[in-house]
Formats: C-alpha cells, sequence, structure tokens
C-alpha cells in the first residue's frame, strides 16, 4: 500500500533522514522504532508533506505522492495522528471529531463515520458535548485518533502514542489500536515504546540516527539481541 524509497531529508543544512526505505502491506501494522530525536517525526511528516524529500519517492497505491500538499494526501487515504495534546482544547468533542471530516467526501459521510468512532470508542460518546481540555491524557490521545478516523483513511499513521501517558492508560491506547486492527485499516506507527509495538505489530523497523539499521517481523526483533538490549532493557 505504501512504499517509501531513499528519502533524505534535512532541516536547512542539517540532515535528519538518509536514504530511508521501508514499505506497509495494506492491512498490516508496522512500527517504526527509535529514540528520542531519531527521525521518526519526520519521516512521517514528509509523507504526510509537510516536509519535502531532496531524493526518492513516496509512492501510495502506485502514484507518488512527494510533494504534493498535506490535503491532497488527506483526501488520497492518508492520515497522521500527531505525538502529544493536539486537539482543540475550547471545542467540544464532538466539533474535534468534525474537523477531521472536513475535505473532500468526508463530510458527507460525517454521521456515519461519527457513529464509527463512537462505537469503537465509547468512552467518547459520553463525553461528546464536553471541552476537549477537560479530557484526561489517554482520552485526548483517543480523541486524536477518533479525529483521524473521520476521514475514513485508507491507512492511520500514529505518532508516539504512548508519550506521556501512565502505563494504565497506555494499556487502553494499544487496546484501541488492537480494535482498529479488527476493522481492516492499515496503521503505521512510531514508538519509543518498543515493547509495547512489537507485541501489536506485524512487522517493525528500527531507526537510528535518521538510518534504517533493521527489518524484520515484530516476533523476530522482540527476540534479537540488539533490540533487547537497546530498547527492551534486556
Amino acid at each position: 500500500m505504501l512504499e517509501v524509497n531513499n528519502i533524505n531529508v534535512a532541516y536547512g543544512v542539517i540532515p535528519v533522514l538518509h536514504n530511508v526505505s521501508f514499505n506497509v502491506r495494506e492491512g498490516e501494522i508496522v512500527t517504526i522504532l527509535g529514540s528520542n530525536g531519531a527521525g521518526k517525526t519526520t519521516i512521517l511528516n514528509t509523507i504526510q508533506g509537510f516536509l519535502k524529500s531532496s531524493s526518492g519517492s513516496v509512492i501510495f497505491r502506485n502514484e507518488n505522492i512527494l510533494g504534493l500538499p498535506p490535503h491532497k494526501i488527506v483526501e488520497m487515504g492518508i492520515v497522521q495522528v500527531p505525538e502529544g495534546a493536539k486537539t482543540f482544547p475550547y471545542m467540544t468533542v464532538k466539533e474535534n471529531l468534525l474537523l477531521g471530516a472536513y475535505r473532500g467526501n468526508s463530510w458527507k459521510k460525517r454521521k456515519e463515520r461519527m457513529e464509527f468512532v463512537y462505537s469503537l470508542l465509547p468512552r467518547l460518546k459520553e463525553r461528546s458535548n464536553q471541552a476537549a481540555r477537560l479530557l484526561s491524557g489517554g482520552e485526548q490521545q483517543m480523541l486524536k485518533i477518533a479525529r483521524g478516523l473521520m476521514s475514513n483513511p485508507q491507512i492511520i499513521m500514529i505518532d508516539e502514542p504512548s508519550i506521556g501517558l501512565a502505563p494504565i492508560i497506555v494499556d487502553a491506547v494499544y487496546e484501541t489500536l488492537a480494535k482498529l486492527r479488527e476493522t481492516g485499516i492499515t496503521i503505521l506507527l512510531t514508538e519509543q515504546n518498543a515493547l509495547r509495538a512489537l507485541r501489536l505489530a506485524d512487522r517493525g523497523y528500527i531507526l537510528q540516527d535518521g538510518h534504517i539499521v533493521l527489518e524484520d517481523t515484530a516476533n523476530n526483533l522482540m527476540k534479537n539481541e540488539l533490540v533487547k538490549k537497546a530498547y527492551l532493557g534486556r
């Protein structure tokens, strides 16, 4: 479904990504693991069209989308859920969700999509008329994922879903991602919490200093000595 080929991205004169290549098949959950500053968010921002690569290609369903504006990429079916508390704090849960459906044909199907996300995340339905700033950290993370789902994406890219959350809340977030798997949506996930991501994912890539240094099935990565030592604390 998605194929990233030899992208190179810099912030000014400082290179961040070096010939990064990976792929995501339809229906998979793929995780990109790496420490803070490794370049994980930069990869997602490049796919989404916020950053430009000096080389390579990003192929989505056989079409090179590198260089397209972000709103066009959303309309094609790729949506990014950003890291951190990036909801609209003084808008209600319902209003936040509606903003996720404003592009293309999504608006026509907004009621249907809202029913879907509420069935997936009933806690948000209970909080529908509550301001987003009053939600817990875990509920805000759920709201961001739900807002991304409102555009009916073919692939959803989720950046660091566990960052800053208590372990019990992380459990709830990953239970939500497991439910998403059951709906058939394709997920590209970046994480520092390697163990949680690998338990969920089908395959994974290890990113170090802007380089992909390892790729394998999630099960094999959990057994890999480098991964154990660097990311799993074993």
